[in-house]
């Protein structure tokens, strides 16, 4: 049996305007398709972004002969981080941007981690650097996150980053890549944010703190659902917008959401399925088939905020570059 979803403080496991096409919805009985308008596509946003950023850093290197340059340390051999770090670089090369990579053996210390990333500060040529999480146990991940540079720290989680987004009147130089592609999708797909109120169902440090504040910067009406919230579907029925980052399959359902809501679904999440070669398939936070229904706006999985969390460290990476190619 299916055991009840439980609203985890974890990260969801795993980093022209809007090309959605809008089309009047399909009226009929139960064998009706959803409404195709109401999908935010993260694959076809992304990729309109990743252009944007070809384009702007193909002006750079035009203008001054250079181009911004993105280093990746990874440490280990876990195959999930490789498979990501193998996306970044791929990523680069489209764009345009030089790609570093360091690749360390588990049994490295954190002396020689944390020498690594100040030879990147270092370098002028390098403008972005990503250690990819998570570190071996024996590491400070803190420590070795906070060695980073400021103006290096594409990933958005220096504490000085983290804090001026805390701050009002304050901007950091960088915000965290997966919650800054959340607000993006719903920019970019035409959801008023000011004003509105927004739930964010998770509490974790690499996305749903850093969402919650982004979203306040908007001017939105921010509460955030934790593990520890009483009638949790309460507070989300009254949200006219839910970002689902709490690493639990399923969790919101369609009983959860106000009708017309647009919900962001950032979870990731392995679900069995006989039917698939590899015995699962991915599914989000939220109740897809049923939400959609109720709706005005939701994102996929795979296929919604997933591209999107790239795309944002290469547009992160080219904010770097630009601040520092053209000094």
């Amino acid at each position: 049996a299916t055991p009840p979803p439980s609203l985890s403080d974890a990260a969801p496991s795993r980093d022209p305007r809007s090309n959605v096409s809008f089309r009047l919805p399909t009226m009929g009985g139960k064998n009706s398709k959803p409404d195709a308008s109401k999908v935010i596509d993260g694959k076809a946003i992304a990729a309109a972004i990743r252009g944007e950023i070809r384009d702007e850093v193909a002006d750079l290197k035009a203008k001054y002969g250079k181009v911004p340059g993105l280093a990746v340390v990874i440490v280990g051999s876990r195959p999930d981080s490789a498979t990501y770090v193998r996306m970044k670089r791929k990523a680069c090369d489209e764009a345009g941007i030089v790609s570093f990579h360091k690749e360390m053996p588990d049994t490295s210390t954190e002396e020689e981690v944390l020498k690594v990333v100040a030879d990147f500060n270092a370098d002028p040529e390098c403008h972005g650097i990503l250690v990819q999480l998570p570190l071996p146990k024996h590491m400070n991940e803190e420590k070795v996150l906070a060695a980073i540079s400021l103006e290096k720290d594409v990933d958005g989680f220096h504490p000085l980053n983290i804090g001026k987004l805390s701050m009002k009147g304050h901007e950091p130089l960088f915000m965290p890549c997966t919650p800054k592609g959340c607000i993006v999708l719903l920019e970019r797909s035409g959801v008023e944010l000011k004003g509105k109120n927004a739930v964010v169902v998770g509490r974790s440090n690499i996305v749903g703190m850093p969402a919650a504040l982004m979203l306040m910067k908007k001017d939105c009406t921010v509460t955030v659902v934790h593990s520890r919230t009483k009638n949790p579907e309460r507070i989300c029925r009254e949200a006219d917008i839910i970002v689902a980052a709490a690493g639990s399959a399923h969790m919101v359902k369609k009983n959860w959401i106000k009708k017309g809501a647009a919900i962001i679904d950032v979870g990731t999440n392995s679900v069995p399925d006989a039917s698939k070669k590899a015995g699962y398939r991915l599914t989000g936070d939220v109740d897809y088939d049923e939400a959609i229904k109720v709706a005005s706006k939701i994102t996929p999985v795979p296929g919604g905020v997933g591209p999107m969390t790239i795309a944002m460290l290469m547009s992160n990476t080219l904010d770097s570059g630009k601040r520092a190619i053209a000094k």
